[in-house]
């Protein structure tokens, strides 16, 4: 996996990521590895995938990132070809790249992040995505989204681009790891991967979004559900579900009339959820008012 990476721990909310881009397939299946309250570990070069399972087993047991990427690497007869990148749910980071991977290769590690790079158009890559990271604003996977950008802005891979991942994960572990990812997307293969994996990232922003309405909508805060579905429509003002949905819950909360609206403006993105309101009815996911339900059909 010749390629460009980051490994990084935001300061305000612990969360821990690592994001990829390569001219390789499906780099995100074997260099991206996280968990909440653990740590985060990029692998590349002539990679070897186990320095990600077994560096997250050596920090959940207590082990520093430094030390866990020390000993995994004094056990490692390849270690000259590996190139990789660990940090620790305290922001302790450390990397290596082995003294035969392909040049341009070389990493930076900075306060509470690493990047790292190989087999690149030329040494300035890794210097640019580290100054990206740190000048950049946003959440964590927006300040590593820019570090990426960065990298291809300044080279890139010298082979042209392919595949890129991100994977973030919460702070604190919640005992449930299927709980804890906040983003967990790969493009497998794309002329304009970065492009693609922006993309992604706000569906899954706007689905976090709706996610969270549906946790406050069942704590009966219906003000903080409507808030979550609104900003969630808002981020994917084309995507005829992400409306619809807002309408269900605007009906679950009473407003009836401010619903129809928003069921009009999914129709007309998508007319084949007409179809829906009358099921939704009979599972009690909409009222079983026969009178309510075509209203919501027939809102135009």
């Amino acid at each position: 996996m010749h390629t460009f990476s980051i490994v990084a721990r935001d300061v305000a909310t612990g969360e821990l990521g690592v994001a990829v881009q390569s001219h390789a397939f499906s780099v995100g299946s074997g260099v991206t590895w996280a968990e909440a309250g653990v740590g985060a570990v990029a692998t590349q070069s002539f990679i070897d995938v186990s320095y990600g399972p077994l560096g997250l087993d050596l920090m959940r047991a207590g082990r520093s990132a430094p030390d866990a990427l020390k000993g995994l690497l004094a056990a490692d007869d390849g270690r000259d070809v590996r190139q990789v990148a660990m940090i620790d749910a305290s922001g302790r980071v450390a990397a290596h790249t082995g003294a035969k991977c392909i040049p341009s290769a070389g990493d930076h590690v900075g306060v509470g992040y690493s990047v790292q790079a190989n087999l690149m158009d030329n040494d300035n890559i890794w210097p640019a995505m580290a100054k990206a990271f740190e000048a950049s604003r946003g959440d964590l996977a927006e300040r590593m989204l820019a570090a990426l950008d960065a990298a291809q802005a300044a080279g890139g891979d010298i082979r042209g681009m392919q595949s890129a991942a991100i994977l973030v994960v919460k702070g604190i572990s919640s005992g449930r790891p299927w709980q804890d990812k906040i983003f967990d997307l790969r493009v497998e293969d794309n002329p304009q991967p970065l492009v693609e994996l922006r993309r992604l990232v706000t569906f899954q922003r706007a689905n976090n979004l709706a996610s969270e309405g549906d946790r406050f909508f069942e704590k009966k805060d219906d003000a903080a559900a409507l808030k979550a579905y609104e900003a969630a429509e808002a981020l994917l003002p084309d995507f005829a579900e992400m409306a619809f949905w807002h309408g269900v819950a605007l009906v679950g909360t009473g407003k009836v009339d401010d619903a129809l609206p928003v069921f009009a403006r999914a129709y007309r993105l998508d007319p084949i959820l007409r179809k829906l309101p009358p099921r939704l009815a009979k599972v009690g996911l909409l009222p079983d008012d026969p009178k309510v339900i075509e209203r919501i059909v027939a809102a135009k």
